[in-house]
């Protein structure tokens, strides 16, 4: 009987992200291309702005490749995280009808922005071999970065789709907090800047796990120049302060969002 469960929500999971990706772009011209061409603009702007105008990121290797790649896994984040809010009370007609996991919601809109990060993981690739950028040996750890931005951008999905059932000021809150936070994220400017002004604000920063992520996908893929956690805290014992936010956040948001996933349908 489980296993009959299991395969059912498997099938449902893989509908809803399918269905997903396919209304996203429903009565586009340019249909799947978004995908590719989104970040690509928004990469364009701020590189003739902060680099072009600005003058930003001198001293950063391959500061166009760097900027991308900071752009690339911040849009993930904030697609997984932002889209997740009202999602649970956007399908408040079917959670009324059909008994399935709640979580099943919140994980489709997840894959279906990976399907997203997958695309533009390919343009960052070619955008790495034209440039030559200096590679690093950890580069075989990527995979684990990958793992912790998916878990990190679910917990928050969980949390957030579970607070916005009950209190609709999570969306406005959390629309305020990601504009901060783009700025609060080393993406337009080499992180050497904070720490050059302040050591203890360069170590509150990085100890952001989006930080950490972003700046350990850079050391390994664009120069071992860049600034990790190792190389602001002196310690690699430091990235167990990341690590351990990730697992707090995951663990507490899946604990609010099963406690109160059964009165999803009444609240909505």
């Amino acid at each position: 009987m489980k296993h009959i469960l299991a395969k059912k929500n498997q099938i449902l999971l893989k509908e809803l992200v399918r269905t997903d990706f396919k209304l996203r772009y429903q009565n586009s011209v340019l249909g799947y291309l978004w995908t590719l061409l989104r970040p690509l603009f928004i990469f364009a702007i701020l590189y003739v702005v902060f680099v072009k105008i600005l003058k930003t990121g001198g001293a950063v290797p391959h500061f166009g490749v760097y900027l991308l790649l900071g752009i690339i896994i911040w849009n993930y984040f904030v697609e997984v995280s932002t889209g997740s809010v009202a999602v649970i009370v956007a399908k408040g007609d079917i959670l009324r009808k059909v008994n399935f996991p709640r979580y099943i919601i919140v994980l489709a809109g997840s894959f279906s922005a990976l399907i997203n990060l997958a695309f533009n993981s390919a343009v960052i690739a070619i955008f790495i071999i034209i440039s030559n950028t200096q590679i690093s040996a950890s580069v075989v750890l990527l995979p684990l970065l990958i793992i912790e931005l998916f878990v990190f951008s679910l917990a928050l999905g969980f949390l957030l789709s579970a607070l916005y059932v009950k209190f609709r000021d999570i969306g406005f809150i959390w629309e305020v907090c990601i504009q901060g936070a783009f700025f609060a994220v080393p993406i337009m400017y080499a992180f050497s800047f904070v720490t050059n002004k302040s050591e203890l604000l360069g170590k509150i920063l990085i100890s952001n796990p989006i930080a950490q992520i972003i700046q350990d996908a850079r050391y390994m893929l664009i120069s071992t120049k860049t600034e990790t956690v190792y190389s602001v805290f002196g310690s690699a014992w430091a990235w167990l302060i990341p690590i351990s936010i990730v697992v707090l956040i995951s663990l507490y948001s899946v604990f609010y969002f099963k406690k109160q996933s059964p009165y999803f349908a009444e609240n909505i």
